[in-house]
This record gives structure tokens, C-alpha cells and sequence, in this order.
């Protein structure tokens, strides 16, 4: 039951942190140049966590089938945002006026959805595996939380929409990251498939999504704030290393 509890909260930590990215767009004006820094930091330690913990997890959970699912994974996000979801840059539609059809705005909010959807599912399956790996996985997870909360409000707006409804649209693909958490929490089997799935998707998101965000920006300095997000990450782990000890 306190497992059950802990991941639940931390599910609605994460929905309400993509709630807030959402809620300062509507709300208030942004500086972009933070949340590149933002976004730099989460693709490093999302990365960082992906490659050196959830997948080899996965191969130790599940030898033969997690080569396909972390493969699955990623190709599910790929199909998602490239074949029905046009390509987008966080928080940056409205900004940039572009204008999206409805139908635009809709598939968008429905692959970020999936997306986090897959977040709650890789909360709960490292909790399920143990508490360390649940506690990075959901840093990674919050990370990048507030870019997406970002997004989800921009191209709802670009789509012709009112603040009120953009807020209700990211309230939904919010709510699908504790919906995640639930269905490994109520179906614990489940993690097998699960975790390394949401690695492929963790993959996915920070060398597709995040990286490329990063990368828009000339300089050493964001580079600098993705390698601090690896190294934040390696510090975690050897803190961890060193408390079992």
C-alpha cells in the first residue's frame, strides 16, 4: 500500500509539473532562453538515465524480449510524432505564429498523450524494481515535464483554440501520467513489457525531441547544461553506489 501511495503521488507530481508549464504560457510571458536550459539539463539526465539504468534493467528483467520492446518503444513515439503528428518545437508555435488546423492541434495533444502516458508507466515499473531506479526515473520524468506542459498549451493555442481549452487539453495529457502509474500499479505483470518500453520511449524523447532543441542554440553553453544533466545523474548513482555500501 505505501508503494501504491508513493507512486501515486509522484504520478501527480509530475502531471501537475506539465500542468505548470502549461499554466505559465496561458498565463504569463516566458523567456525561451530558460527553457532551453530547461530543456538542455532534462535531455542529459533523461539520456544519462535511459542508456546506464533503465535499459540494462530491462535486459536483466526480460533477456529475450527487451532488445524488441526498447526498439518498440522509440518506433512508437517515431510513428506518433512523424506520421501523424506533424514535427513541433517546445513551447514555440504560438511564439513563432504559426497556425495549426484543429485536426493538427488534436493529433498533437494525442501523441504527447501517449507520451505521457508512457512517462507514468516508467515511474511506477522502477518502483516496482526498486526504489533507486523509481527515484531517478521520475527526476528524468520531471525534468522534462514543464517543456511539454509548454507545448501541449502552444499548439493548442496555434490551433485556433481559447487559453480556457488549451488549459483543459493539458490538464488531460497531464492526467494520462498518473493514468500510467495505475496501470502498472493495479497490473504489477506488466513491468516486464512495460519498463523497457517506456526506455525506448525515454530514447526517443531525449535524442529526438530534446537534443534537436538544443542543439538550435549556437554556443557552448547549452552543451555545457546537457553534459551537467549527465553529470547530475552520475552523482545520484554514485550516492546511491556509496548510502548501499
Amino acid at each position: 500500500m505505501a508503494h501504491f501511495a508513493l507512486t501515486v503521488v509522484l504520478g501527480m507530481a509530475a502531471a501537475l509539473a506539465a500542468f505548470l508549464g502549461a499554466f505559465i504560457l496561458v498565463r504569463s510571458r516566458w523567456e525561451k532562453r530558460y527553457l532551453r536550459y530547461f530543456v538542455a539539463l532534462g535531455a542529459g539526465f533523461m539520456l544519462a538515465t535511459a542508456f546506464l539504468e533503465m535499459i540494462p534493467e530491462s535486459f536483466r528483467l526480460a533477456p529475450a524480449q527487451a532488445p524488441a520492446l526498447v526498439f518498440a518503444g522509440y518506433c512508437v513515439m517515431h510513428l506518433l510524432e512523424h506520421t501523424i503528428n506533424p514535427h513541433f518545437h517546445y513551447g514555440e508555435e504560438t511564439e513563432c505564429g504559426h497556425i495549426l488546423s484543429p485536426r493538427t492541434g488534436n493529433s498533437v495533444a494525442a501523441g504527447l498523450a501517449a507520451h505521457s502516458l508512457f512517462d507514468g508507466v516508467a515511474i511506477a515499473s522502477g518502483f516496482a524494481l526498486s526504489s533507486w531506479l523509481g527515484w531517478i526515473v521520475f527526476a528524468a520524468i520531471l525534468l522534462h515535464k514543464m517543456p511539454e506542459g509548454l507545448t501541449v498549451a502552444s499548439v493548442t493555442l496555434a490551433s485556433g483554440r481559447s487559453r480556457g481549452a488549451a488549459l483543459a487539453v493539458s490538464a488531460i495529457v497531464s492526467a494520462a501520467t498518473l493514468a500510467g502509474v495505475l496501470v502498472i500499479d493495479l497490473t504489477p505483470g506488466w513491468v516486464r513489457g512495460g519498463l523497457p518500453l517506456s526506455a525506448g520511449v525515454a530514447v526517443y524523447v531525449g535524442a529526438s525531441d530534446l537534443v534537436p532543441e538544443v542543439n538550435r542554440e549556437t554556443g557552448i553553453r547549452m552543451a555545457l547544461v546537457f553534459f551537467a544533466g549527465v553529470a547530475i545523474f552520475l552523482l545520484c548513482r554514485l550516492g546511491a553506489d556509496l548510502a548501499l555500501r
